[in-house]
């Protein structure tokens, strides 16, 4: 059976038009004679996307109970046995009732695909998994329910339902997209053009990889290597040599040009490993890369124009960046170089040759390294002294039995013997000494260092230059063998680091930990200098220095102290204490100080982030605390002096009526601005952490009526489902009382006529759940978080809804129960507020709890 094709309308925000495009393309496929029918779509009561669904087969959906409530999903089953062409699938990361056969709608639409009915599907960019925290950053609203990349990347079809942030607020602002009592805090929040215009971009990106993707994918099964210049991409070649940040500096200005451009540089090392690039410098540049929006990537070729070209065409680069050739004159007439070499080769690819500070200044030569230690070479010289003399007297002894060209391969394998332990030195002193030797005792005339024949004459030279050859071939052998030793070791150490810097957190005191594990030291600290105020003072402590961060016993307190000292930057030193470092070792040393300034760096930011964000909390709960003190609570105290001062006014007589009116309008506003400050009061107790719990085994049948009773005449509409064999919570009676009343007050003000509010109660394992279901306009998923932010109404104006403070508190006094407050969407339209107790155990004991930390707010209340 063929797979179904699936097809995804794809929109920045909710209200772009993607349930209605979906449903055009469904009436499109119908008039083609498609056989097309809807599993599921969510009008969300507006009226031209209502009437798009009008003359389309509808597959009802099936009925589906959940702890006490019912709920509406879609009928898998009965589309499998309808078996469509086409089904229509909104919101493709919709998560099922639990108990359902897939918990996600997107499995649904797995199966179906499956089995080989085509899907039209929609889905906004902040439910991909990949961007759900970018999205949870920008807008500071957790998005729970999430579609994993690879289901949308395999969609046949993604298209992109596109409206700018301009055009979509004034579909907002003319009630096309919510009711008119959620459009002031949608616009106010969510919708801000800032955070539509981010996800707007989010959206482009995303899919303009996707379509990257496909377009590889494409030059792939199609065999084409040839750029091709969709999108600009520069790649800048880097050497490690100190031209690199003028080269990189040059290729962002390039990449600047094209907006959108992307920059990359590629380092090219030889497959031996061995390089003559600085570690330092190639770090150095790499931060630089990265600080201007680049990336860094790393090749291995010994043909170094072919890796640099194989590289740009794998990323279907347009631009190549060069340095250009350090070498001189001379080396040009032997080699033209890597610049022109791969400016030849490079086809339809753009190359620019930079010029830079050090074109023709010449490469400097490394300083040869030694091959074989000391002893090593000593041990060889004591070879050659001890063997030449014993081969000489044995085949002396044999002379009659041996001739001469036995006698030449003998001295030959003594003098290997010597290469393979000394190395080259004393390798070629065993090859003079052979010689002599054989000449003296070996070649006529014997006891005279002359030789008589010629062809003895050649033999003896060919003897010396193999000796020669052979000792030069395992000293090179053994030197490159110490360098990539080293250099593997070097790549080792650099790669903890990197390791080290990313894992963030303690990343200072973790690398100097490793500076000192992994160079033998006693000590390793960085030091900072530090920074006077005026002028004077910047004199006396020029040469005064504080330890930032040390790894091991008695750090050093001063540069001058130190065995090695390595200036970072003008106010910051490594220092290392236990013995000096050589050269070699201050290369990669420099690697890790780089670093260290990097890492210490990011942890002043991050601390100066954490620093800042309860501040800005605290400030926002000053603000909103000053505005509900200048309308919240001056409106009751307005109204009740208002009644008070005409009932002692005594130009106007009042009746009796007219008196009990004016004093139950005084009362109901101090009862008012009781309640508000009491309100007040008790978020000041849940931050202050000075709220006292008094929990007990506490049965709902006790307490719902008497929450009733507090509503008032409101109390007197609620639906009451709680099961009778319900056990009772473990929860403080009078806090639950008033979580109650708050819940379903809230319910009640935003339940329509006819719909009154539903209080149900049910068990689960060791907890028992209270759910306040109301029918009205609901709330979108991003403002949930919202409405238990003190002060936070989500666009509510009228006096009577006090300061916004009611959901805030039944969270903190849930939380302080040991319990959990959270919503859901009523099926079928509203808001369910799920309160979560434990359960009470038997014998379980009356106790008390001093609430320290309800985890609402951050800020103080001042």
């Amino acid at each position: 059976m063929t797979r179904g094709r699936l097809r995804i309308y794809l929109g920045a925000a909710p209200g772009v038009g993607k349930t209605y495009a979906m449903l055009c393309e469904a009436h499109r496929r119908k008039e083609r004679g498609t056989d097309v029918v809807v599993g599921v779509v969510e009008t969300h009561g507006r009226p031209r996307t209502a009437g798009l669904v009008d003359g389309l087969e509808i597959i009802a959906g099936r009925a589906v109970s959940y702890r006490g409530a019912a709920f509406e999903e879609m009928d898998l089953d009965a589309i499998l046995a309808r078996h469509p062409a086409v089904v229509l699938i909104d919101e493709l990361a919709h998560s099922n009732v639990p108990g359902a056969r897939n918990t996600k709608r997107w499995q649904d639409v797995d199966e179906l695909l499956d089995a080989g009915i085509d899907v039209l599907s929609t889905l906004n960019i902040q439910h991909l998994e990949s961007i759900n925290d970018v999205v949870e950053a920008i807008t500071e609203i957790p998005q729970r329910e999430t579609v994993p990349d690879a289901v949308v990347r395999a969609a046949e079809q993604v298209e992109l339902v596109d409206m700018t942030p301009e055009a979509l607020r004034r579909r907002m602002a003319h009630g096309n997209v919510y009711g008119p009592e959620k459009i002031d805090a949608a616009l106010g929040n969510y919708f801000r053009v800032g955070n539509l215009t981010a996800l707007r971009e989010l959206a482009l990106l995303w899919l303009a990889d996707k379509v990257e993707e496909q377009l590889d994918r494409y030059r792939g099964e199609h065999a084409i290597s040839r750029p091709w210049e969709t999108r600009e991409r520069v790649v800048v070649a880097l050497t490690g040599g100190p031209e690199g940040d003028t080269l990189i500096r040059r290729a962002a200005r390039i990449a600047g040009r094209a907006n959108g451009a992307d920059l990359l540089a590629v380092h090219v090392t030889r497959s031996e490993g061995l390089v003559s690039a600085s570690p330092t410098d190639l770090a150095r540049q790499r931060v630089l890369l990265e600080s201007l929006g680049g990336s860094y990537h790393q090749v291995v070729g010994d043909d170094v124009p072919a890796a640099l070209l194989d590289f740009a065409r794998a990323e279907n680069a347009t631009q190549l960046v060069l340095g250009a050739s350090r070498r001189g004159r001379l080396a040009h007439l032997v080699d033209p170089g890597i610049g022109v070499t791969t400016t030849k080769l490079s086809g339809a690819i753009d190359v620019h040759l930079v010029t830079h500070d050090q074109v023709s200044s010449g490469r400097l030569l490394p300083r040869p390294a030694a091959g074989l230690t000391m002893r090593r070479r000593l041990l060889g010289v004591l070879t050659a002294v001890t063997l030449l003399p014993l081969l000489t007297a044995a085949l002396t002894h044999e002379r009659a039995e041996v001739n001469l060209t036995s006698d030449t391969l003998a001295f030959l394998v003594v003098v290997v013997a010597v290469a393979l332990v000394g190395g080259l030195a004393p390798a070629l002193l065993a090859a003079a000494g052979g010689s002599l030797l054989l000449n003296y005792y070996f070649i006529p005339p014997i006891h005279r260092l002359t030789v008589a024949a010629g062809n003895n004459l050649l033999a003896l030279l060919a003897f010396v230059a193999v000796a020669a050859m052979v000792s030069s071939v395992v000293h090179r052998a053994a030197r490159k063998t110490s360098q990539a030793a080293r250099a593997a070791a070097e790549a080792e150490m650099l790669s903890t680091l990197a390791g080290s810097v990313l894992r963030g957190g303690q990343a200072v005191p973790a690398l100097l930990a490793q500076v000192r594990e992994m160079f033998g030291l006693s000590s390793v600290a960085l030091l900072e200098r530090v920074a006077g105020g005026d002028e004077s003072s910047r004199q006396e402590t020029q040469g005064a220095w504080q330890v930032v961060s040390s790894a091991g016993p008695d750090p050093c307190q001063r540069p001058q102290e130190a065995d090695t000292d390595l200036p970072v930057s003008d106010d910051l030193a490594l220092v290392l204490k236990g013995r000096p470092l050589p050269a070699a070792d201050r290369r990669v040393l420099a690697a890790f100080a780089a670093q260290a300034a990097v890492a210490l760096r990011q942890w002043r930011l991050a601390e100066a982030v954490a620093e800042a964000g309860p501040l800005a909390e605290a400030d926002r709960t000053r603000r909103a605390l000053l505005a509900a003190v200048s309308h919240d609570l001056r409106s009751p105290l307005a109204s009740a002096s208002a009644a008070v001062a005409n009932l002692r006014s005594d130009e106007v007589s009042w009746t009796v009526g007219e008196r009990v009116e004016l004093l139950a309008t005084a009362g109901e506003a101090l009862d008012q601005l009781a309640r508000l400050v009491e309100n007040l009061l008790d978020m000041s107790r849940l931050q202050a952490g000075s709220l006292s719990v008094f929990p007990a085994p506490v049965g709902l049948d006790d307490v719902v009526p008497s929450a009733l009773r507090g509503l008032g005449a409101a109390g007197h509409d609620v639906v009451v489902r709680v099961a009778d064999d319900l056990p009772p919570a473990y929860a403080d009676p009078a806090l639950l009382e008033r979580v109650i009343v708050n819940l379903l007050s809230n319910a009640a003000r935003y339940a329509p006529p006819g719909c009154p509010p539903v209080i149900t109660g049910s068990a689960l394992g060791d907890r028992v759940e209270i759910r306040v279901i109301d029918r009205g306009p609901g709330l979108p998923a991003q403002d949930r978080e919202l409405v238990f932010a003190p002060f936070q109404r989500l666009g509510d104006t009228d006096n009577d809804s006090g300061i916004g403070l009611g959901l805030a508190i039944s969270r903190g006094l849930t939380e302080a129960m040991g319990g959990t407050l959270t919503l859901e969407d009523t099926p079928g339209g509203g808001l369910t507020m799920v309160v979560t107790l434990p359960a009470a155990t038997d014998g379980q004991p009356a106790g008390r709890v001093t609430h320290e930390d309800s985890g609402l707010v951050t800020g103080a209340l001042t």
